[in-house]
């Protein structure tokens, strides 16, 4: 039988690099996608070291014309697609007072985190579909606590994951009878280069415990959370949101 094989956009670090790990350890060959032209030698060899196939797509998924591109890179390298993890995304353009939120900087953000994760599903979707292989299949799609926890310095980026999640109840009801497992990972404050700047804040809130948890989530822990859905052992919770938080976002009296 031939490995399972999964596309990770934005793989080149953060949650997307320890999500690209975490599957190559788990079985699976790994297509990384991202903005640099080449993925460089240290992450080839860390992906081939854990046992997998690598191989690496430039590609900007707010670009919907390359999408079919990036399959035909997947079906090139590995022959099937068995997981998509929707990884890439931006953080808020500008924080600042919603009543002072830019139509260019809304856009922006809508088009990679929203729009490019809608379309590239889709494109994958239907090649899951051409080619049902003999692996489960999965779409798993990150967003955040803040698709349902509002933070109004940034309400363009909890519009963009609040539709996201919205997409994948939508996307596994279409999917589920296709046996096509379709999963929301929601983290919490993780410790990434989009975190680096406002570590200071967010040291201070967990120490006043914000996070239950009472530590930072690191991207491993987002990375065990999509390899473990990968694996097809939880097909029948399609549609599910798992939430990697700490317990951050359990109401609290």
């Amino acid at each position: 039988m031939t490995r399972p094989a999964a596309i990770v956009t934005g793989g080149l670090r953060g949650i997307g690099l320890a999500c690209a790990e975490a599957l190559a350890d788990a079985g699976f060959d790994i297509l990384v996608v991202d903005l640099a032209e080449e993925a460089g030698d240290g992450l080839a060899a860390d992906i081939t070291a854990r046992g997998a196939k690598f191989a690496y797509h430039c590609g900007d998924i707010a670009d919907l014309d390359r999408h079919a591109a990036l399959v035909d890179a997947a079906m090139s390298a590995f022959g099937h697609i068995d997981c998509l993890v929707n990884n890439a995304g931006i953080g808020a353009v500008v924080r600042g007072d919603l009543l002072e939120l830019k139509p260019d900087n809304f856009d922006r953000i809508l088009a990679i985190n929203l729009r490019g994760t809608v379309f590239l599903s889709q494109a994958v979707a239907r090649a899951m579909l051409a080619a049902p292989g003999d692996h489960p299949k999965t779409i798993i799609t990150i967003t955040s606590v803040s698709a349902e926890m509002a933070s109004p310095e940034r309400a363009d980026y909890c519009i963009s994951k609040a539709g996201l999640s919205m997409w994948v109840k939508t996307l596994a009801l279409r999917l589920a009878a296709e046996n096509i497992g379709v999963f929301e990972v929601r983290p919490g404050i993780i410790r990434t280069n989009m975190t680096a700047g406002v570590t200071a804040k967010y040291d201070a809130l967990i120490d006043g415990g914000l996070v239950p948890a009472k530590r930072w989530g690191e991207a491993a822990d987002i990375g065990a959370a999509v390899a473990a859905l990968a694996g097809g052992k939880l097909g029948f919770s399609t549609g599910s949101i798992i939430n990697v938080d700490g317990a951050l976002s359990v109401p609290r009296l």
